[in-house]
């Protein structure tokens, strides 16, 4: 049984990214979220309401949309 187990072969691909390297992940994640959430507010009532505004207010619901899920997303996985 000693012989079996010194000739198995240890990898370390179930070890978890580190912490920092996951935070940075979630920021830009957030970030980049909460910016597309800006950019559909500006692009719908500075752009887009001039053609349809329709879809300016489409557009606001979507915008409205991204915030809360930026927020789960960027604080996923933390409480394991």
């Amino acid at each position: 049984m000693e012989a079996v187990r010194r000739h198995q072969r240890i990898t370390a691909t179930e070890v978890r990214a580190p912490q920092s390297e996951r935070l940075r992940r979630r920021k830009r994640w957030y970030f980049a979220l909460m910016g597309a959430c800006l950019a559909l507010i500006l692009l719908a009532w500075n752009v887009v309401r001039l053609w349809s505004s329709t879809a300016a207010v489409a557009m606001s619901v979507v915008a409205a949309l991204l915030p809360p899920i930026a927020v789960i997303i960027g604080n996923w996985g933390e409480d394991r």
